[in-house]
């Protein structure tokens, strides 16, 4: 058996494969033609696009597995001050990242978002695992999914205006404050549903948590494996009920989720720690080593391409003329994400790594 290690590639590489994904899903260059894939799913259902962002939140939950017992050290007061200024912060720059270029009136200015979840879901799994433990954690995750699915269950029905999380998003943050997507208004960051979404965060810990007790051992990939199976089959007896949503981010599509990451995460362990397969580990880990600055940097040059027209220009004058629209459109997206890329080599070689 390996013995435990104080980094893993394998994690690294697995954040890096989320981000580059990531941007890669969210800079097509026409919405209008799209490969299925790369899009989500519509309402129920899940897509391989469905499975980025909930694995960033497993991630986050990988990394506080390493950096908690090192603010515990040092004292509740150290905690709250080092989860509450990351929490805030993470935050603060998502809200932003969407009212960038900063012309717009801030009464109209979309306030849920992607980091400012990831903001929450880290500080409240942060909390949760260091005043309640690891015990505490695990109920509060199993209460938070059972409470979730009675409050959709009993408040309104699962379709895109008649459930509870449309309906609290519509009374607190109100119509301006929310997202809207030709002409349907719903945010699937909203409120209500930050609180299944934290339980994305704590199973990333305990992932982490057991690789570091076990290391890179064939005992640590069984038992993630067994539990990534265990997940995804109460997933889908679940769905019955309660189906697989990514915009509602309903418990089964939690556990679907997490399960899928509890999965994959073993066998880049066994490639990457176990074999020493690394030749081809480097382009995740320069999205990995920067994850933050480069998914903030890849969305402000998409916002800058945006309002300087550059964007549908590349777009239409240079990709369509030598390829079809769908094809055009996903090779916008991987040159996009190659751009980002070459930031964070250039940030890697000069080992600058900007973190919050």
């Amino acid at each position: 058996m390996n013995k435990p290690q104080s980094r893993y590639l394998s994690l690294d590489v697995l954040r890096g494969l989320t981000v580059a994904l990531m941007i890669v899903v969210n800079t097509p260059g026409d919405w209008g033609h799209v490969y299925g894939p790369l899009l989500h799913a519509d309402w129920h259902g899940f897509t391989p696009t469905d499975w980025v962002f909930p694995t960033f939140l497993f991630v986050v939950g990988n990394a506080l597995a390493f950096a908690l017992p090192k603010y515990a050290e040092q004292g509740d007061g150290a905690v709250l001050a080092k989860v509450g200024r990351r929490t805030v912060l993470i935050f603060l720059l998502g809200f932003l990242v969407y009212w960038f270029p900063f012309t717009g009136p801030l009464d109209h200015v979309r306030i849920p978002g992607v980091l400012q979840r990831i903001a929450l879901c880290f500080g409240s799994a942060a909390l949760i695992l260091h005043f309640c433990k690891e015990k505490g954690a695990l109920w509060f995750s199993i209460a938070a999914l059972l409470a979730y699915w009675l409050v959709m269950a009993l408040c309104g029905d699962y379709s895109v205006h008649g459930n509870a999380a449309y309906k609290l998003d519509l009374v607190v943050l109100g119509k301006a404050h929310m997202y809207e997507e030709a002409g349907v208004l719903f945010d699937p960051e909203g409120l209500l549903s930050t609180l299944p979404s934290i339980v994305n965060v704590i199973a990333g810990y305990f992932a982490g948590r057991l690789i570091l007790s076990l290391g890179a051992s064939y005992e640590t990939l069984a038992r993630l494996m067994m539990a990534g199976v265990a997940c995804v089959g109460v997933a889908l007896c679940w769905d019955l009920a309660f189906p697989i949503n990514k915009k509602l981010w309903t418990s089964s599509y939690v556990l679907f989720s997490v399960g899928l990451d509890l999965l994959i995460l073993p066998l880049l362990i066994y490639v990457i720690e176990m074999r020493g397969q690394r030749r081809w580990t480097y382009f995740f880990e320069v999205f990995g080593k920067n994850t933050l600055f480069i998914y903030l940097l890849a969305q402000v040059a998409a916002t800058v391409l945006f309002v300087t027209d550059t964007y549908g220009w590349m777009y239409q004058h240079v990709l369509l003329a030598f390829a079809p629209p769908k094809l055009a459109s996903l090779l916008f997206a991987l040159f996009f994400m190659l751009a980002c890329w070459l930031v964070g080599y250039a940030m890697d070689r000069k080992r600058i790594y900007i973190k919050v």
